[in-house]
């Protein structure tokens, strides 16, 4: 008697035990999914005093129009501003760790000069962090090459401004919205990230075509979004085509954005962003987001295989103060507040790619 007494206490107690654990457990589920999923580009600018990430003048390879405090930009507040996520916070980059972890890779960046002003961000972000390592740089055709020797990863910037192809023919320059030749320099490529939108509204002596062709059908012009969507819809169809998710990852830089109007951040009568040192605070640009993030989006819902939008337009514009405007190529005549100082906005970029992909 005794001893069927003791049996049944004995599975009382491991029946309670069993209980509590499977409790605890389904606690522990249910707290994890109601936390917030963690969208790296909703958030805002916080002072923080050890970015930026890297010392421009440790890095000599940083292009003229980019290099803002070798051209004499007097102020440096802009520099230390870090991206805070709401409901979390980002790693900070690594640039040993990022070479791991790609040890063996080949990263190449697809578009104009905003994918140049990524790309240069990223090889400065990984030779301050291993300045010991041995690298090289080449340029094939359009192609330039960083290549980190110690961990043989290629760096690579490919000049495409519109993704799509532009060939000369009789007729002159032709813009080819539904032909893509240009990707066989793409394939086997195991991280790409594509870029384009800056070139779309180019008009009169700086536009690099004559001709718009879609199939058999020239036009001398057209409305600039829908071209700008159509030659999407091509790359798009590049993407389902040719990638294999299991070797290559696919991005988008999204939508890099210019400040030319000081309406648009509230401050009515200021015509670009020449003496911003300040980033906009908070989270919402007054002037609200640029169309073309509207269409890019649209188009990325259509694709089939896994591409990973860098919505970076957002946390962009809020950082009026992050342009070289006189201190980039042009000086003062070639007020540039399209593309970004080095160090800077660009940095962000590429520690959110970071994140991603640790």
């Amino acid at each position: 008697m005794a001893v069927c007494i003791g049996c049944s206490s004995f599975s009382v107690v491991l029946i309670l035990l069993l209980t509590i654990l499977l409790l605890h457990k389904a606690h522990a589920n249910g707290v994890q999914q109601q936390q917030p999923f963690c969208n790296y580009f909703e958030g805002s600018w916080v002072e923080d005093e050890t970015y930026p990430l890297y010392d421009s003048s440790m890095c000599p390879f940083i292009e003229h129009e980019f290099n803002c405090l070798r051209n004499g930009r007097p102020d440096r507040s802009y520099l230390h501003y870090r991206w805070q996520p709401l409901g979390c916070i980002l790693t900070r980059f690594d640039g040993r760790a990022f070479l791991q972890k790609l040890k063996g890779k080949s990263i190449m960046f697809v578009g104009d000069s905003l994918s140049r002003n990524q790309w240069q961000s990223l090889t400065c972000l990984l030779y301050t962090s291993t300045p010991a390592t041995n690298y090289n740089q080449t340029r094939v055709g359009d192609v330039s090459i960083f290549t980190f020797t110690d961990y043989d990863v290629k760096v690579m910037l490919d000049r495409s401004v519109y993704l799509v192809d532009v060939v000369r023919e009789e007729k002159g320059r032709i813009l080819k919205l539904d032909s893509i030749e240009g990707g066989k320099l793409w394939n086997g490529i195991d991280m790409l990230i594509f870029n384009t939108w800056h070139w779309w509204n180019r008009r009169g002596v700086t536009q690099p075509w004559d001709y718009i062709k879609i199939g058999d059908q020239y036009y001398k012009d057209m409305d600039r979004v829908v071209a700008f969507e159509r030659a999407l819809l091509t790359w798009a169809s590049w993407v389902d085509a040719n990638i294999d998710p299991s070797k290559t990852m696919v991005f988008f830089q999204g939508i890099s954005p210019s400040h030319y109007n000081g309406t648009d951040w509230n401050e009515p009568g200021v015509k670009n962003c020449l003496g911003q040192k300040l980033p906009l605070s908070g989270s919402t640009y007054p002037g609200g987001l640029p169309p073309a993030l509207t269409v890019l989006k649209r188009v990325l819902r259509t694709i089939e295989k896994p591409v990973t939008l860098l919505d970076v337009t957002n946390l962009s514009l809020l950082r009026k103060d992050g342009h070289p405007s006189m201190y980039g190529l042009g000086g003062r005549t070639g007020m540039d507040c399209s593309h970004w100082c080095l160090a800077g906005v660009p940095d962000t970029w590429n520690e959110i790619l970071y994140n991603i992909i640790l």
